[in-house]
């Protein structure tokens, strides 16, 4: 098992929801979070006055998905979330240890 966490531009999200549900990945986390990479913010005009914006608004998506689905997971959020612009985001896979569903204790892949 893998845990698949993704960095996307937020209007992408949609896309990638719909990638991941047509591929077969059944759940997935998404949080609203903010950082910057190369392209270390931009200044904005606000009221007359110029500010810089340090960190820029992401969305963090989060898969756990089954050996087997790891490499689709990846294409199908490359694709989805591709602009081919800077601030496109990244991708991090991490082996994934253990999962249990709380609710019937069930572990491993019989609780994804």
């Amino acid at each position: 098992m893998k845990m698949i966490m993704a960095i996307i531009k937020p209007f992408k999200l949609d896309e990638v929801r719909e990638a991941l549900s047509g591929i077969g990945v059944t759940g997935i986390t998404v949080t609203e979070v903010k950082g910057f990479g190369r392209q270390k913010g931009h200044t904005e005009l606000y009221r007359g006055a110029e500010y810089v914006v340090d960190f820029l608004p992401k969305v963090k998506v989060e898969a756990a998905v089954p050996e087997t689905l790891v490499e689709r997971t990846i294409e199908a959020i490359e694709n989805a979330a591709r602009t081919g612009k800077i601030g496109d985001g990244k991708i991090f896979v991490s082996d994934l240890e253990q999962v249990i569903r709380i609710r019937t204790g069930e572990t491993g892949g019989d609780a994804l």
